[in-house]
């Protein structure tokens, strides 16, 4: 059956329009969907068990916006299943015994927003994915292919790094 060339045209110009929307939202590559007709497990944190103090006038006081005796905690579960000191976990600057790590690896200077600015390189790199790649057809994940060009090549800066004089005694060899 014939079209004529302005219904056509008509329904190019929709497809390419509707293809522009939502640009200015955060662009997610990954394809991840939940298919099944149950809750998601891994959305489901348990609470510690209830317990009954021995005296009812040892509890502490109710605080409105601080954390519940009953949920989780993951880093200090950890640290107390490894046996670590728990005053850690509510330590806001290094410890004493760290000092001499952070001075290592602050030697060559640090900038303290860095988390923000990696955070706005990657969403300029999903962004710009995310134009070139409009015209998908089939459903796939696109995090391999947004960050391809990132990714190191461990036997070739090894090689550049040994090539420049610099030790690497740690490394494995070449397949």
């Amino acid at each position: 059956m014939w079209m004529p060339r302005k219904t056509v045209l008509m329904l190019m110009a929709a497809a390419i329009v509707a293809g522009c929307g939502g640009r200015d939202r955060e662009v997610s590559l990954a394809k991840i969907r939940h298919t099944g007709n149950g809750p998601d497990e891994f959305s489901i944190i348990p609470s510690k068990p209830l317990e009954m103090p021995s005296d009812m006038a040892a509890l502490p006081a109710p605080t409105p916006g601080a954390p519940n005796r009953t949920d989780q905690n993951p880093l200090a579960d950890g640290v107390a299943a490894l046996g670590g000191n728990m005053a850690v976990t509510q330590a806001e600057a290094p410890s004493a015994a760290d000092a001499g790590l952070l001075a290592h690896a602050t030697r060559y200077g640090r900038d303290p927003a860095i988390r923000q600015t990696l955070a706005a390189e990657d969403i300029d790199v999903r962004r710009s994915y995310g134009q070139v790649n409009i015209f998908r057809i089939l459903p796939g994940d696109d995090y391999v292919q947004a960050y391809e060009r990132q990714w190191l090549d461990a036997h070739a800066e090894e090689l550049r790094l040994r090539n420049r004089g610099v030790r690497t005694p740690a490394s494995p060899p070449a397949p």
